[in-house]
């Protein structure tokens, strides 16, 4: 099994532009809520809580990051829950409200996601290995702590495989 500094070093090799990483702050959460929100409405069964797509969802990513690594696992869940709540939220609105929100957000939050790779010059992480898509609200969440001075063992090891961070200058010619 890939550890947590394989996952987010190969991850971070398609976002070292700075720009590219600034559009993951907001498309991802943007993507993430939209997806919960849209699998917080069917109903699964109930055992005495809704068991919907978006709880089994959230409890294998938090599962996931969890068995990665503890520290980052446990913010992950707790972000994991906020956003369950959230979805929660949004599904227990009108179907307008719920499907335009969520449609909305998952269309946007994307757009974002490429033009943050218009930037950086390289198409997703995910194209060539699907587990990017897991990884990218990790990865943000990482961005974060490095931020604020945490983990920084795991930081100077995905810099020193993947390279730091830049702004990329886009030629004229469109790339």
């Amino acid at each position: 099994m890939r550890t947590l500094t394989d996952h987010l070093a190969q991850y971070a090799a398609y976002h070292r532009d700075r720009r590219n990483i600034a559009t993951h702050f907001v498309g991802i959460p943007m993507i993430v809520i939209a997806v919960v929100a849209l699998l917080s409405r069917p109903t699964l069964f109930d055992v005495g809580v809704a068991v919907t797509p978006a709880l089994l969802l959230v409890l294998a990513a938090s599962i996931f990051y969890l068995v990665l690594d503890l520290r980052f696992g446990i913010a992950m869940a707790v972000l994991n829950v906020l956003l369950l709540w959230l979805g929660s939220w949004v599904a227990a609105q009108t179907t307008a409200v719920w499907a335009t929100a969520g449609i909305v957000l998952f269309v946007v939050g994307w757009i974002i996601q490429f033009i943050g790779h218009y930037f950086e010059g390289r198409k997703p992480a995910f194209f060539d290995d699907i587990i990017g898509l897991i990884i990218g609200p990790l990865f943000v969440v990482a961005e974060v702590a490095f931020g604020l001075g945490l983990r920084d063992e795991v930081r100077r090891e995905i810099e020193k495989r993947a390279g730091p961070t830049y702004i990329r200058k886009i030629a004229a010619t469109g790339g």
